[in-house]
């Protein structure tokens, strides 16, 4: 009987001290994590076929495509498991190196613009919209990853919760940030009367 009783007692104690909510939340973020990565992914499976076909275009810089095929190689570098975040630092460079593939890749479809040939062919534009369709994806799994982690991040810091997570090892987990958050700050520049550059 008295098994019992200490049984019970534990579980109701487990249950009151936010044990079972760090695992609901804990699984909400490996899900979100799970869903950027498959976006971010799915990005990556079509830069091979976007370089192909710019490689097709007479005279296109070359250290673009050097550049966007270096990002890539970096970004797969990266062992993206999901304990990448619960380690700040992996995570940092998981975030870096996904920012220098996104760099990358604005610079060749930017340059692609001064091929109108390329910039024309069926394949290019069906590529340059499925990018816009992997970024937006990718933003959306980020605007959910945020807030699962935001969810558990607060949990593991309030007060009794933080307690459960002193005790059990659940620490903080890494978030998104932005890159340049002072450049974001500052208005930007305008200046009328000035034609645009071409």
């Amino acid at each position: 009987m008295r098994r019992l009783f200490v049984a019970l007692s534990a579980t109701l104690a487990l249950s009151g001290c936010g044990y079972n909510e760090f695992q609901r939340l804990d699984e909400a973020v490996t899900a979100a994590w799970s869903e950027v990565l498959n976006n971010y992914q799915r990005r990556a499976d079509l830069i091979p076929n976007l370089v192909a076909t710019v490689q097709g275009a007479a005279d296109f810089e070359r250290q673009v495509l050097a550049e966007v095929t270096q990002a890539r190689a970096s970004v797969a570098a990266i062992r993206a498991t999901p304990e990448l975040v619960n380690d700040p630092e992996a995570f940092a460079r998981f975030q870096a190196a996904q920012a220098q593939l996104s760099s990358a890749l604005a610079r060749l479809l930017a340059v692609a613009e001064a091929y109108p040939q390329l910039a024309a062919t069926r394949e290019f534009g069906e590529l340059r919209a499925e990018l816009a369709g992997a970024e937006n994806r990718i933003a959306v799994a980020r605007g959910r990853y945020i807030r699962a982690v935001q969810e558990y991040n607060t949990l593991a810091r309030q007060f009794p919760t933080n307690l459960t997570a002193m005790l059990f090892g659940y620490k903080v987990k890494a978030n998104f940030t932005v890159e340049n958050e002072k450049a974001l700050a500052a208005p930007p520049k305008v200046e009328f009367g000035k034609p645009a550059a071409k």
